[in-house]
């Protein structure tokens, strides 16, 4: 079981643990959690966190990138100096690669075409139907000496 795995399963037993309404299904639920985190920190020994740094073109990639990190118990941070579209985190390389990264483009890509419909559709409404790309012309001829 991957790191993405363990940490999709230990959401699902948190879910379990805050639903729980006997004692039994709360330690049920505490000893599956207790057993997922300790598998998950024997994953941190043969891949061990690195600081990387991401570097986002917009806020709302920004905020949706955090909100992602958060989602699977990483801290976010940048330094002081750092660019606000700068986000620094802790995290291991394979897990990068296999699960943050490709969720969180297939995540903003999602997003930045709900955004695109959402500009178009007011722009429409309130100032000018017309929302095509403006138009394309040859530019004009240079005096040559």
């Amino acid at each position: 079981m991957n790191e993405a795995q363990l940490l999709d399963k230990l959401r699902k037993v948190q879910a379990l643990f805050l639903g729980a309404t006997t004692d039994g299904e709360r330690a049920a639920a505490q000893h599956a959690r207790d057993n997922l985190q300790s598998r998950l920190d024997s994953l941190k020994e043969t891949d061990p966190p690195i600081e990387y740094r991401f570097t986002m073109e917009d806020q709302w990639a920004r905020t949706l990138f955090v909100a992602l990190l958060r989602r699977y118990g990483l801290r976010p941070y940048r330094y002081r100096r750092q660019r606000y579209t700068t986000v620094m985190v802790l995290v291991s390389n394979q897990f990068v690669d296999e699960v943050l990264w490709p969720q969180f483009v297939k995540l903003d890509n999602e997003l930045k075409g709900y955004l695109n419909q959402v500009t178009q559709r007011v722009v429409k409404k309130a100032l000018n139907s017309d929302t095509s790309d403006a138009d394309v012309i040859d530019e004009p001829k240079r005096l040559t000496c």
